[in-house]
């Protein structure tokens, strides 16, 4: 096949590539300029998009005697993916943009135009398996080293894009991938993993939202609408968060309290107990599904979180979405984060939280 191996200038796309050549592939490297103004150097495990890392991914590609190209998608990347993240935000919604830059990048700007110049496939160095199935054609697994699985953020995508997508990693330990990238001699074998969004390097979340959104002053009220503190942007707040409320008082109780909800229109955020965070009914908009599409009621796990825990559910589609009925209550659904739907560790499908409650609460 004719295959183009995305090059983050990090090990785990290195080893993927390498495995691709040896596989016999026809491979040709592409490095994606993401960022309009990227620094020179990369600092720790922050970011991806540097400089540094496009010459550490032309590296890879001349070791392993592979034509290299740049691409550069930087405007795609801050419409779809930057300019998604502050929409959510600012709609009092908590999103995830590694899951959004799959999606609307990696497996369709890139894709779509891998296919447009000719090629078969695109590989990357995601920590997932794909694999065909008699009854159910491609599949999405978890991948084998449940500490790096990329099967939840993966869960946007198509049969039609798994059917062009390898992920050579996907049975591999992180571990075996280093051992691997320093017998290759490729220099990037050490280099850290990168931890934080590429677009914010310095980590600086919060300063990053209120340059883009503004400040905007507003109460933090508790359940019963009594203020306890002030905030300088609803957007800085996420459902289940604890630290940084900076609250002027405390609970009756002495206990500490979360975010129980982000209410942008009105400039508010309300505070409670962590018991108040549990949720057994999850509401999903706009649903994909990684192979045959589900009917009626059907169980399944689903996960809430990059590298939560998946709980045991019932999941039903319905006019507006999907209805998701979790065994056991889980806490800190945030709405914006995505509900991801497994079988055993086939990926089945997954939705964009819109809603979360408790059935007691609905009754």
């Amino acid at each position: 096949m004719r295959v183009v191996a995305a090059l983050s200038g990090g090990v785990d796309s290195a080893v993927a590539a390498a495995r691709a050549v040896d596989a016999g592939h026809e491979v040709v490297g592409v490095h994606l300029a993401l960022s309009r103004h990227p620094q020179a150097h990369r600092t720790g495990s922050r970011g991806c998009c540097t400089l540094d890392d496009a010459r550490d991914a032309r590296r890879v590609a001349d070791l392993l005697g592979i034509p290299f190209y740049v691409w550069d998608l930087a405007e795609e990347f801050q419409e779809e993916v930057v300019g998604d993240f502050l929409a959510e935000y600012a709609a009092g919604r908590t999103p995830n943009p590694c899951l959004r830059c799959n999606e609307r990048i990696k497996f369709a700007a890139v894709l779509d135009r891998a296919v447009a110049l000719g090629f078969d496939a695109v590989c990357t160095g995601h920590y997932a398996v794909v694999e065909d199935e008699p009854a159910l054609g491609r599949v999405l697994r978890r991948g084998a080293d449940p500490a790096k699985d990329q099967s939840y953020v993966l869960g946007v995508l198509t049969p039609a894009q798994l059917a062009r997508s390898l992920f050579p990693l996907g049975r591999s330990l992180k571990s075996q991938v280093r051992a691997e990238a320093s017998a290759r001699g490729l220099l990037v074998a050490d280099k850290p993993d990168s931890h934080d969004l590429c677009f914010i390097p310095d980590g600086d979340t919060a300063g990053f939202l209120g340059r883009a959104l503004g400040s905007a002053d507003g109460p933090i009220v508790d359940a019963d609408g009594v203020q306890v503190g002030r905030h300088q942007g609803a957007w800085a707040y996420t459902v289940g968060q604890r630290r940084g409320l900076h609250l002027d008082r405390p609970a009756a109780d002495g206990r500490p309290r979360f975010v129980l909800s982000v209410e942008p229109a009105a400039h508010r955020v309300v505070v409670g107990p962590r018991e108040a965070l549990a949720v057994d009914r999850i509401r999903g908009g706009r649903p994909r599904w990684c192979g045959p599409a589900p009917e009626g009621r059907f169980d399944c796990l689903a996960q809430v979180r990059a590298h939560g825990e998946a709980g045991a559910a019932r999941a039903e589609l319905t006019r507006d979405g999907l209805e998701v009925a979790l065994a056991e209550p889980m806490i800190g659904v945030a709405p914006g984060q995505a509900v991801v739907l497994y079988a055993g560790d086939r990926v089945v499908g997954s939705a964009t939280i819109v809603g979360a409650a408790r059935a007691a609460d609905a009754d």
